[in-house]
């Protein structure tokens, strides 16, 4: 029966991936609940001892001796309750309605809040006046714990049995719980393999094995279909503490999603050789990633895009398809600016605003401070009108994607002395062909 018993319990362990520990605490909980229900009273601290090898328990009564003016303190104030309690009865009997509810919220509602601060100093279920204790354990000390062993005179009752039952599911459960919510708060930030279970209203249901987490459909990739068994990748956006349980949220569009991917598919990225500088993302149609290398012999963007374009392949296929523009990441902001409106080409990039004035908000290092230094991030880009609309992009996404990623505000201007410069070109190529 033991052994029968000690493979149950380990069984519950390996199952739930739960703690020996938390078990047998468990069930000491419930034998304690069953005890107290059958044979016990509410002024006992009951204990249980249970012996895994053997399957017994025993049950002890543990009480810490106290000095015998609070106990007298205590029963002093239970009195003077008690006498209170019996006036109020009979004044309710002589004098109307109004004057009682007074009576209840001045007098006794005064005294009952002062009496229940003095109960909470002696507390007869874990407290026993040192001289009582002292007539059980003449030995015993102020402080110390009387711990008396208390007899089983019977089995257990129906109802305790269904007491222990429900103490230990729930307790296991509360268990379990704890371990999720544990590990998955330590998983914040990361990226898993999960399998859509189903779609429920506006969240869609993902099973991780040991938990199902969720992700509304706003943190979806639009274009993709999450249907039922289907596997992807999911940033572990956040964990909550519930009434049902830990509730781990999930997302497909979060911008760290390209750096963890990046990561996996890139050993330089992976090493740290190369540098993921910043991220812009409009999830399901298209991303701009800067990139750049702490070595010079190595090729920040070759390295992401990798033989044949397979590495940053593989991420794509992994995020439904999104279009992935590589960016070298350039110190000079202007440089930057003309490469992160790339595929558009660019004439020059003239830098707007007060430079002290950026200088001084650079060093704050509050959020309002950061708002100051963006808006005083001003740049006008000059290109052809030929590359005017492939630099805004369909429906402004590139230049929008080119701000996002520099942290600068960008305006697309025709540069019309480039233009005019273009058109005497022509002009004079023209006459060249006529007067041959």
């Amino acid at each position: 029966m033991a052994s029968e018993l000690m493979q149950a319990i380990q069984q519950v362990c390996n199952d739930k991936k739960i703690p020996l520990a938390s078990v047998i605490e468990t069930i000491e909980s419930a034998l304690a609940a069953a005890y107290r229900k059958d044979f016990g009273n509410k002024l006992q601290n009951i204990k249980v001892d249970f012996e895994m090898e053997t399957g017994d328990f025993k049950v002890y009564d543990i009480k810490e001796a106290v000095e015998d003016e609070l106990k007298e303190e205590y029963e002093r104030i239970k009195e003077e309750k008690m006498k209170q309690a019996e006036s109020e009865t009979a004044q309710t009997n002589q004098i109307n309605q109004a004057n009682e509810k007074a009576t209840v919220q001045e007098e006794p509602g005064g005294f009952q809040d002062e009496s229940e601060q003095e109960v909470k100093r002696f507390n007869p279920k874990t407290m026993i006046s040192l001289s009582e204790a002292k007539e059980i354990d003449k030995k015993i000390k102020l402080g110390d714990k009387l711990v008396q062993r208390l007899t089983l005179s019977g089995d257990f009752g129906r109802m305790a049995a269904q007491t222990a039952k429900q103490v230990v599911i729930q307790k296991l459960r509360e268990a379990e719980r704890n371990i999720i919510l544990s590990e998955y708060k330590d998983k914040i930030g990361e990226l898993l393999s999960g399998t859509v279970q189903r779609v429920e209203g506006a969240v869609v249901l993902v099973d991780f094995g040991n938990v199902t987490a969720i992700m509304p459909l706003e943190e979806g990739i639009s274009s993709e279909r999450y249907s039922p068994g289907a596997r992807f990748k999911f940033y572990i956006k956040s964990v909550e503490e519930s009434a049902r349980g830990p509730k781990v949220i999930l997302s497909r569009i979060h911008p760290d999603i390209l750096r963890k991917l990046f990561k996996l598919e890139v050993p330089e990225i992976a090493s740290g050789t190369v540098q993921i500088k910043s991220i812009a993302r409009e999830a399901g149609s298209r991303s701009k990633v800067a990139v750049v290398s702490k070595e010079d012999n190595v090729d920040p963007i070759g390295s992401a895009v990798g033989q044949r374009g397979t590495r940053v392949q593989t991420v794509i296929n992994e995020i439904g398809g999104e279009k992935i523009d590589i960016i070298e990441w350039q110190e000079e902001p202007t440089k930057f600016i003309a490469k992160a409106l790339a595929p558009a080409k660019i004439i020059r990039v003239e830098i707007k605003g007060n430079k002290e004035k950026e200088k001084e908000n650079d060093e704050k290092e509050d959020s309002a401070g950061e708002q100051a230094m963006r808006a005083s991030r001003e740049a006008v880009v000059y290109v052809t009108s030929d590359q005017l609309s492939l630099a805004i992009g369909k429906g402004g996404q590139n230049v929008r994607l080119a701000a996002k990623l520099t942290g600068w505000k960008i305006d697309i201007m025709e540069d019309k002395p480039a233009e005019e410069k273009k058109e005497a070109g022509a002009k004079e190529e023209q006459e060249e062909k006529e007067e041959k």
